[in-house]
């Protein structure tokens, strides 16, 4: 699926794509709608750089099983595992 937003509302918001996709990402992970992972992802961001996006937020990391079970499987899809 995807979702279209339209240029009058980052107009408005005086926000880049960027920016809304990470303003989206945050709200989600808040909400324990995506995981930390799925966030980053959304984000186009490393994880590491998302996790101090929400450390200046002093917004916590949520680090549950869900989480490990996500690396793990992203690092074996990198062949680092």
């Amino acid at each position: 699926m995807s979702v279209v937003v339209p240029d009058e509302i980052l107009t408005a918001t005086r926000m880049t794509e960027a920016e809304m996709r990470q303003e989206i990402a945050v709200m989600l992970f808040q909400r324990e709608k995506l995981t930390l992972a799925q966030a980053s992802r959304f984000t186009g961001m490393h994880r590491v750089a998302f996790q101090h996006l929400l450390a200046s937020r002093h917004i916590p990391v949520h680090y549950g099983v869900e989480d490990l079970e996500q690396d793990i499987q992203n690092l074996r899809e990198m062949g680092r595992l």
